[in-house]
């Protein structure tokens, strides 16, 4: 069972790497839902394309676009 160190590092399981294609050097994402972490490998060009044809509304500006994410 992987253990938290003093730095706060975790390490994987070399099977469970091996099992979800993990490289050393890989960079991953990491996502907490309530008391739970979730790792995801980052792939590049998976999310190319995704927002083509979406309507910009110039009216919203970034900051407000993204405040009920932190609220």
């Amino acid at each position: 069972m992987p253990r938290v160190s003093a730095k706060r590092q975790i390490t994987l399981p070399v099977a469970d790497c091996e099992e979800l294609g993990i490289q050393p050097g890989d960079e991953v994402e990491i996502f907490r839902h309530g008391n739970q972490f979730n790792i995801i490998k980052k792939e590049v060009g998976v999310a190319a394309g995704l927002l083509k044809g979406t309507k910009v509304n110039h009216a919203v500006s970034d900051g407000q676009s993204r405040q009920n994410h932190f609220e």
